[in-house]
């Protein structure tokens, strides 16, 4: 039995434009703290093969205290380091890869064309690739297939599944089944895959380890898999020291207050989420976003909130009058049934300083 640890697109020194400034530099030292939950895993789990396929870092250049982390987990670990550089941080001379020396153990593809390295006491060969651009529009498995060999094949390459006009090494299920592998260690989707299957090779992506906004969400973290008997199983593990998240908050007969105090009971203080408050609210208890979002704000790393509520049933009893008020209700319904989902909240509020016009109300507040 072999064991192997998967991971990709860490995408170090990412710019976390979206936070602070001081949150952003925050952000990026949590990102080298992942190489050290990283190693941690892979010690305790004693793997004996570590696959990093690609996008390791954001660009084509990092940090020189980030390229120090990075070499100083590498160095540490016991098991044969296999690494694919992807379309964000490409092979050439002055990368971080070309750039400085890295341990022995250490396995780095520099080419578009597949190589291969026999880990002779492992009984094992590793096949892989480089992205030496920002782009590739052939496939990195185009025509490849592993030498007929008593060896357990793998494969670490970066690349995209989704479209076969992809910029980003596109490859396909046929020729994934052709490649004569048992496990293909793939990177690019930034979404935990789970394992699969094409012919009678085992592929995945773990997605990335820590998200880095609201099209990350929830869990991320990196894959350990054992190869036996040609087949391999897979366990995921979480390393996001945050994450990412959108919950829907309804506060229908609830107030807005003790209904998001009640979800902040239940979370955890270091992730970063946008709140959308959702049900049906009565016209005088419009939701106080500026006290609710402070409320939020001081509990959670980072938390915005949105009103997505709906006004009540008895905002529009008056719809069908042969008047003035039901034929401005008629009207704003209408716009309101056309309108994009980010539109309703300000239309629902004109609905309420017009009916208040009409009915000789003073303004809502």
């Amino acid at each position: 039995m072999l064991t192997f640890l998967h991971a990709a697109d860490f995408h170090l020194d990412s710019p976390f434009h979206a936070l602070p400034p001081e949150q952003a530099a925050e952000r990026r030292q949590e990102q080298r703290q992942l190489l050290t939950r990283l190693a941690d895993t892979a010690r305790q789990a004693q793997v004996d093969l570590v696959f990093l396929a690609g996008d390791l870092f954001d660009g084509q250049r990092a940090r020189p205290e980030t390229v120090q982390a990075l070499y100083q987990v590498l160095e540490e670990l016991e098991a044969e380091v296999f690494l694919s550089p992807g379309n964000h941080d490409p092979y050439s001379p002055t990368s971080p890869y070309g750039k400085f020396p890295w341990p022995d153990h250490v396995h780095i593809f520099t080419q578009a064309a597949p190589a291969r390295v026999e880990v002779p006491q492992l009984g094992a060969v590793v096949y892989g690739s480089a992205f030496t651009s920002l782009y590739r529009m052939d496939s990195p498995l185009a025509g490849f297939h592993a030498q007929e060999e008593d060896l357990a094949a793998f494969g670490c390459f970066h690349g995209d599944l989704s479209s076969a006009h992809s910029r980003y090494g596109p490859i396909t299920h046929n020729e994934i089944a052709a490649s004569g592998l048992h496990y293909l260690a793939l990177g690019h989707s930034h979404s935990a895959s789970g394992l699969k299957r094409a012919g009678k090779t085992y592929y995945a992506w773990p997605g990335c380890p820590e998200g880095r906004g609201f099209d990350e969400t929830g869990d991320k973290g990196v894959y350990l898999g054992q190869l036996e008997g040609g087949r391999v199983s897979l366990d995921f593990v979480p390393l996001a020291r945050r994450r990412y998240l959108t919950p829907s908050l309804d506060i229908t007969g609830q107030d807005p207050a003790q209904a998001l105090e009640a979800l902040i009971r239940a979370s955890r203080p270091e992730d970063i989420l946008r709140i959308s408050l959702t049900g049906t609210r009565d016209p005088d208890n419009e939701p106080n976003l500026t006290a609710l979002t402070a409320l939020a704000s001081g509990y959670f790393y980072s938390a915005s909130l949105y009103d997505n509520t709906t006004l009540s049933q008895a905002l529009w009893a008056r719809m069908e009058e042969d008047t003035l008020t039901g034929l401005f209700l008629r009207a704003m319904a209408q716009r309101l049934q056309e309108s994009a989902p980010s539109e309703r909240p300000l239309l629902e509020r004109a609905v309420r300083f017009g009916l208040a016009a009409l009915e000789g109300r003073e303004e809502p507040q």
